[in-house]
């Protein structure tokens, strides 16, 4: 990790997107802001500093994580260094894991909320019928 900036504490926005929770800070800050993301179970600012061993609550549109700060970097790198900025727990993971698990095995939602095709069933219903 010697080429990223190490420090004592940083902005906790900037630490999502350096630990590539978020595209942009921009996102982070918005997810900060509304309550996606807690630190030590508790609603901060974007601008929150954040400290080595402080645990956070991520939420993802369906998805959760659960996970211990271990080193803070300011710079966005590869996932895999990104992937050592952070500790998930293990219940986090699991539960998570089987969230992916279950929605590969499911039906499109779009499908069974209101009926409507998917793009995949568009293509295959042009393909049946012709259409070009």
């Amino acid at each position: 990790m010697n080429q990223f900036e190490l420090t004592e504490k940083l902005r906790l926005d900037k630490w999502l997107w350096a630990a590539r929770f978020f595209k942009t800070r921009s996102l982070a800050a918005q997810a900060v802001e509304g309550g996606k993301v807690k630190l030590n179970g508790q609603r901060v600012k974007p601008a929150k500093e954040l400290h080595v061993g402080d645990a956070l609550d991520i939420h993802i549109g369906d998805y959760t994580w659960q996970v211990t700060v271990r080193v803070l970097s300011a710079r966005r790198g590869p996932a895999e260094v990104a992937k050592k900025c952070y500790e998930e727990t293990e219940k986090s993971q699991a539960r998570r894991l089987a969230q992916v698990a279950t929605r590969r095995v499911e039906n499109e939602p779009a499908t069974e909320l209101h009926g409507r095709p998917t793009k995949r069933d568009r293509r295959m219903m042009k393909r049946f019928t012709g259409g070009g």
